[in-house]
């Protein structure tokens, strides 16, 4: 299996990984589109051609941020829907509100190192909300991307982390029932589950023409980091959210990647495998891309989502 490089690298925008690629015909959902790196991802998208979906809990926050989309780029084809991941209503309600195919599914809406706190399931909230509940979106809008891969190929993007050096997910125990809560432990396997999600999503719809990775955005200031208060990420070199937006759009633009799924990518090039997390977040554990853990994986959300 070759490893992918590109000729991009961590300074790169989403722009200029997007430049040369046209989107025109093709619909994209972008989750947590309305803040961050969602953002740009959705700009870079729009800005080649894209019918852009910004997936949000805030539409009247996502309607600014289509208009800015849309005045930025000048296509006019950027929507908001409601979606709140944690809520199995709210995501069937955005299913069954999607007609038609769909060829990008951009999984990028995330919560990081909250206060302990559960959903009405019982679930932690950064796995029901990091995992669980993209899970129940991707699978629900399946049949959407097989239509969007008749047209060529369908691509799943997943926004994980470094963070899944700091845990595997841990199956007798996934929601801190039995052992102290770490919120960054619980940030930790939910970033593992979203590498995990890819791997068992290419496995299971690649001869369908649907492929998934997953990737490291960088260190970016966000609100993402509202729990953390800033501290612990002053040793990282930051990213613009430009530049975080980048390895995203890669991953659903690139004709590198057509055909290519299962796979972990930081600063716009595949990460090596290694045992420890290096100081500059490159990198990925061996147990984030396992296919034995992903089936289980696989498995355990759908009894958990139905």
């Amino acid at each position: 299996m070759t490893r992918i490089t590109t000729p991009f690298n961590f300074e790169s925008t989403a722009a200029e990984v997007a430049a040369g690629t046209d989107l025109s015909g093709k619909r994209a959902i972008v989750t947590g589109g309305a803040s961050g790196i969602g953002i740009e991802t959705a700009r870079a998208l729009a800005g080649i051609g894209a019918d852009v979906t910004l997936a949000v809990r805030n539409t009247d926050t996502g309607a600014l941020v289509a208009a800015d989309i849309t005045a930025s780029t000048g296509n006019a084809s950027v929507q908001v829907a409601p979606l709140d991941l944690t809520d199995r209503a709210s995501i069937a309600a955005f299913i069954a509100g999607w007609h038609g195919p769909l060829h990008l599914l951009v999984n990028n809406a995330g919560v990081m190192a909250t206060p302990e706190t559960h959903t009405a399931e019982g679930w932690e909230l950064q796995f029901a909300t990091n995992h669980l509940g993209h899970f129940a979106l991707a699978t629900g809008l399946h049949s959407a991307l097989v239509a969007g891969a008749s047209a060529g190929e369908a691509r799943i993007v997943v926004v994980s982390s470094s963070a899944t050096f700091r845990s595997p997910v841990i199956f007798d125990d996934l929601h801190f029932k039995h052992r102290p809560y770490d919120p960054w432990d619980a940030y930790g396997q939910s970033k593992t589950a979203n590498v995990l999600f890819a791997v068992g999503a290419t496995a299971r719809w690649a001869g369908e023409g649907i492929t998934a990775n997953a990737l490291m955005p960088g260190a970016i200031r966000t609100n993402l980091q509202r729990h953390v208060g800033g501290l612990r990420a002053q040793r990282y070199l930051w990213k613009t959210p430009e530049q975080g937006a980048s390895t995203s759009v890669l991953l659903a633009t690139s004709p590198l990647l057509k055909g290519i799924g299962g796979r972990y990518f930081v600063n716009n090039e595949e990460a090596v495998v290694v045992d420890e997390a290096p100081a500059d977040l490159t990198g990925v554990p061996a147990y984030a891309l396992d296919p034995v853990s992903a089936d289980r994986l696989w498995e355990v959300s759908e009894q958990l989502v139905g």
